[in-house]
C-alpha cells in the first residue's frame, strides 16, 4: 500500500462555475493539496475554493482568442491534454465532459473518472453542433474528417480509465454504449441549503423561466418557438454561442438576462410560474435547484431530466422535440396543483451531503489495498 500518496485532479476547462464545477469543488475538499490540471484556466471565473489550488494549464492558455474562442481548439484538445506529465501521480481523478479523462498516468497509478457525458460534439450530439442548419460548409468537411480521428482517440483514452462514475443512468449507458465500460452511478450535488423556498411569496407568477447555456444541443430555439405562439413572458439567464442567433428568434415577450449570480438566480427560481428545461441533458442539475427553491419544471421527456422529475408531483414532461408537444405541457401544467414542500423533500435527495458519502466510499473502495487516503478522509 502507497502511504501519502501523491495525488492530482484534472478538469476540462475552468472558465465558470457550473454543476462539473461543483462536483470539483467536492473533489478539491477532500484533496486540498492536488493540483488541477486543465486546458484552460480564466482567472476568476471560478470559486475561490477552486483558485485556491495550484493550477496547471494546457498551451491552448496562449493560443490567440482562447479565452473566448478555445472551443475552437477541439482538434488539439486530445494533444493537449495528452501534454501533461503526471507520472509523479499516484492517484488521478479527473471529472470529465469533453477531454479530461484522457490524461495519462504512470501504469501503477490509479485514474477514477467522475464522467458528466462522453464527448457530445462527435457522439449523440454531433448533427446539433455540426449539421447543415448550424455549422458553415467548410466546418462540416472538416468536422467529417476529424469525427472518426476524435471518436478514434476518446474510446482508446477510455481504457486508460481504471473506474468510471457515471452522473446518471442515461450516461451510465453512454460509457457502456461508446467506451465498452461498466460505470457507477452517482449522482451529483445540489446546494439545497441555499436553493431554498420563499415563504412569503404567495402571488401568482408572473414569468417562466429558462436557466441555460445558449448552446445548440440545449434546444432553447424550441422553447422559444413556442413562447412566440404563447406570447407569455419568458425569461432566460444564460450566454453562449448561440445567444445572438437566439435573440434574434424572439419576441418582445422573451427577455435574456445574461448570468446572474447565486442570490439573482435564486430570486428567478423562487419567483417563476416554472422552469422549462427543453433539451436533453445528462443529468441536470437546474430542474433540481428549481425544485429546491419550490418551483416545477416542465421538462423533456428524455435524459437525465427522467431520473430528477417526478411526473405530476414536480413537474410534467413532454414527449415530443417541438413547439407544440411543449405547448400541450404548459397546458397540462397549468392544470395542475404544486406543493413547495413535496418539490422541496425531493431536491433533497441531491444534497451535497448524500453525494460526498457516496463518492468517498467509491473512492475508498477502489483505492482499497493500494493506496492509503486515511489522512484525506480522517
Amino acid at each position: 500500500m502507497i502511504k501519502n500518496p501523491k495525488i492530482a485532479l484534472a478538469h476540462d476547462w475552468l472558465t465558470g462555475m457550473r454543476g462539473g464545477e461543483k462536483v470539483l469543488e467536492i473533489l478539491c475538499d477532500f484533496f486540498p493539496d492536488a493540483p488541477i490540471y486543465t486546458l484552460i484556466h480564466l482567472k476568476g471565473k471560478v470559486s475561490p475554493k477552486i483558485e485556491s489550488h495550484k493550477i496547471i494549464s494546457s498551451f491552448i492558455q496562449k493560443c490567440p482568442f482562447a479565452e473566448k474562442k478555445y472551443r475552437n481548439y477541439l482538434p488539439l484538445m486530445p494533444w493537449a491534454i495528452e501534454s501533461f506529465d503526471c507520472s509523479q501521480y499516484d492517484l488521478v481523478l479527473s471529472t470529465s465532459h469533453c477531454v479530461a479523462k484522457g490524461i495519462k498516468v504512470r501504469d501503477t497509478a490509479l485514474h477514477i473518472c467522475y464522467c458528466h457525458t462522453p464527448m457530445r460534439y462527435i457522439w449523440d450530439q454531433y448533427d446539433r453542433y455540426f449539421g447543415p442548419k448550424e455549422a458553415s460548409l467548410m466546418l462540416r468537411c472538416f468536422m467529417k474528417i476529424l469525427r472518426p480521428r476524435l471518436q478514434k482517440w476518446d474510446q482508446a483514452s477510455a481504457k486508460n480509465v481504471d473506474y468510471f462514475i457515471s452522473n446518471s443512468n442515461y450516461v451510465k449507458d453512454q460509457i457502456k454504449k461508446y467506451y465498452f465500460k461498466d460505470s457507477e452511478v452517482i449522482h451529483p450535488p445540489v446546494d439545497t441549503e441555499f436553493y431554498m423556498p420563499e415563504v412569503k411569496n404567495n402571488e401568482s407568477p408572473p414569468f417562466y423561466l429558462i436557466v441555460s447555456a445558449l448552446a445548440p444541443y440545449k434546444k432553447i430555439d424550441l422553447a422559444i418557438e413556442a413562447f412566440n405562439i404563447l406570447k407569455q413572458p419568458l425569461k432566460i439567464i444564460g450566454t453562449g454561442q448561440w445567444e445572438e442567433k437566439l435573440k434574434k428568434m424572439a419576441n418582445d415577450n422573451i427577455e435574456f438576462l445574461g448570468w446572474k449570480s447565486d442570490e439573482e438566480l435564486k430570486w428567478h427560481y423562487q419567483h417563476c410560474k416554472a422552469l422549462i428545461f427543453p433539451g436533453t441533458e445528462d443529468f441536470g442539475i437546474v430542474p433540481l435547484e428549481a425544485m429546491s427553491s419550490g418551483t416545477p419544471v416542465i421538462a423533456f421527456q428524455k435524459g437525465g431530466a427522467l431520473e430528477t422529475v417526478l411526473e405530476n408531483k414536480t413537474g410534467v414532461f413532454f414527449q415530443e422535440p417541438n413547439p407544440n408537444s411543449l405547448l400541450k405541457a404548459i397546458e397540462k401544467f397549468n392544470c395542475c396543483h404544486w406543493e413547495k414542500n413535496i418539490l422541496r423533500q425531493h431536491a433533497l435527495e441531491f444534497s451535497p451531503e448524500i453525494f460526498k458519502n457516496k463518492l468517498k466510499q467509491f473512492i475508498l473502495t477502489k483505492t482499497n489495498g493500494k493506496i492509503d487516503l486515511s489522512l484525506s478522509f480522517s
